[in-house]
């Protein structure tokens, strides 16, 4: 079994994407300098499936403050600002799990395709929704 499975997989295509080059440059940009000469190309991203769990988009005239999202999150980042009734997402410790946006009685939490979310910056305000 073991066998049939490892010739299966050297017989297809890797499933990653090669993205920005197929092979790692000595040089960052050095490859941007021969991008610009036209002597490398960078390959094009995988489109994003339909069904990713990007990073929460949050509509703050939907929200009615019922703190139901607070209390699923496994991971404890959504807080709640008593003064605005509104809430803030801190996505540096999201798992992603979406709870939140299942039981949001009103619409107010959702998905987005973005997924590129590295900051040096935990409090970023790329990484904090509100």
């Amino acid at each position: 079994m073991i066998f049939a499975t490892l010739i299966k997989q050297l017989l297809h295509k890797p499933a990653t994407n090669p993205f920005p080059v197929k092979y790692m440059p000595k040089s960052v940009t050095g490859l941007l300098g021969k991008v610009a000469r036209g002597e490398a190309r960078i390959n094009p991203p995988v489109p994003v499936p339909t069904d990713l769990r990007g990073k929460l988009t949050y509509d703050r005239d939907k929200c009615i403050g019922c703190q139901l999202c607070i209390k699923v999150c496994p991971a404890n980042v959504i807080m709640f600002k008593p003064d605005e009734k509104k809430i803030r997402i801190h996505v540096a410790r999201c798992t992603f799990c979406h709870q939140c946006v299942d039981i949001c009685p009103t619409g107010a939490l959702g998905l987005s395709n973005e997924f590129l979310l590295a900051d040096t910056d935990r409090f970023s305000p790329n990484l904090i929704v509100e």
